[in-house]
């Protein structure tokens, strides 16, 4: 059986508002990978790899978007506004159901 592979966050249903969309975006906003890069196809243990290397970025500022010296918190807002906007037309709801 063939390994499971990602989908791609810009083919997420609900635009990937989810841990993976995350480890993706700080990747962008990190410089990690391009923001053209969607990481359709790749398996799990690049999503791991790529979240290992997101993980110490953020150490570098205690995880805190506060602590982002200005040119990264500038892309961290550009990017996740954009994400949250897109997720929204997609039918993204941000506030928690009961069962969440």
């Amino acid at each position: 059986m063939a390994e499971k592979r990602y989908q791609g966050i810009d083919k997420d249903p609900t635009g990937a508002m989810n841990p993976t969309g995350n480890i993706i975006r700080d990747a962008w906003v990190f410089g990690l990978i391009p923001e053209t890069e969607t990481c359709e196809g790749w398996l799990v243990q690049g999503i791991n790899d790529l979240y290992d290397k997101v993980t110490k970025e953020w150490e570098k500022y205690g995880h805190l978007v506060s602590n982002l010296p200005p040119e990264l918190a500038e892309r961290h807002s550009r990017i996740y506004q954009r994400a949250i906007s897109e997720a929204k037309d997609k039918g993204w709801n941000p506030e928690l159901g009961e069962d969440d």
